[in-house]
């Protein structure tokens, strides 16, 4: 794999129609600070479109490119394309926007993609045995479309010079980690304090699919039962409690767990409960003793012991892959 591939500094955005606005300058708002903090141009961008006229985002407002696909000049100079997607993703494929990506594909340009412009890639078949990220709201239709894809739940993934994020403001994190490979954590960490942003995730992190995306609507109580555990993690309530408060028996929230979530009630509250405490590891400085009493553990070795089953490596494991 060559340096370009692992670090891209010279980004296309190809702006979709219906794009998400908020995922666009969630990808180019990171390069901009960067530069700024290291008084360089380290990174260079430019934007892209069918026509070359401005785009319409999903909320109305337009923005302008500076190229149309046809100009010859709109893969110059370029590490990176990025496919930026939103709303009625499917509608607004074209027949020029496909040729044009495996264009970029044929001049070895790396190709990524924000929100939803991974269905747009995995179309022009760019996507074939690569792991990728999309929203959660549209894993299942792009898993079914191009079973030939292997959709993942994080927020961001990176293979093999595919680059895919997804969307809402994620794009700041998988910008964040170019930056840092470029740059050093040192300027990554400076330019997501000056956005205020007070967690980097990295591309292992999962997005949070809400239960009832899940489930749909088939059980309210099941779905009241899992809010309860999120309110409740540093004092668990007992399943007994769990079960009266949403008028059912201990038995029958069991068999509820089980027949839409696979799992009993006790399992998806330890997962709850170590998802939170793997976020309080890389987001605080909390001894792993306030963090084992904090998501309701009786022990800190109890917690070390059930973090290791479950993620398959210690706690503190989370806080020397931060240092590298």
């Amino acid at each position: 794999m060559t340096t370009r591939r692992q670090t891209p500094t010279r980004f296309g955005f190809l702006l979709v129609n219906d794009f998400t606005l908020i995922s666009f300058s969630s990808a180019i708002e990171p390069l901009r600070m960067a530069n700024r903090i290291c008084n360089s141009d380290v990174f260079s961008w430019q934007t892209i479109s069918a026509s070359g006229e401005q785009v319409s985002a999903s909320n109305g407002l337009c923005v302008n490119v500076d190229y149309a696909i046809e100009d010859a000049r709109s893969l110059q100079s370029v590490d990176a394309l990025i496919v930026c997607g939103g709303k009625r993703i499917e509608k607004n494929i074209s027949k020029p926007l496909v040729k044009f990506l495996r264009s970029a594909k044929r001049m070895d340009i790396d190709l990524g993609a924000i929100c939803t412009g991974s269905y747009l890639l995995a179309d022009a078949g760019l996507l074939e045995g690569f792991r990728c990220s999309i929203h959660w709201e549209n894993m299942a239709t792009l898993s079914d479309s191009f079973p030939d894809v292997a959709v993942t739940r994080s927020i961001f993934t990176i293979d093999r010079g595919r680059y895919t994020s997804s969307g809402g403001t994620t794009p700041v994190d998988m910008m964040l980690y170019f930056i840092k490979k470029k740059c050093g954590a040192q300027v990554s960490t400076k330019v997501a304090e000056q956005f205020i942003y007070e967690r980097i995730q990295r591309a292992e992190d999962e997005q949070r699919i809400p239960l009832q995306h899940v489930i749909g609507y088939q059980s309210e109580k099941l779905i009241v039962a899992a809010d309860l555990m999120e309110a409740n993690v540093k004092e668990p309530i007992s399943q007994e409690d769990l079960a009266a408060y949403v008028g059912l028996s201990r038995r029958q929230l069991q068999r509820l767990f089980q027949r839409y979530l696979s799992c009993t009630p006790s399992r998806y509250y330890l997962q709850i409960r170590l998802k939170r405490a793997r976020q309080l590891l890389r987001q605080t400085s909390m001894s792993l003793v306030r963090i084992s009493a904090s998501t309701g553990f009786v022990s800190s070795s109890h917690f070390s012991k059930s973090y290791k089953e479950y993620y398959g490596h210690p706690p503190s494991f989370e806080r020397s892959m931060d240092r590298t």
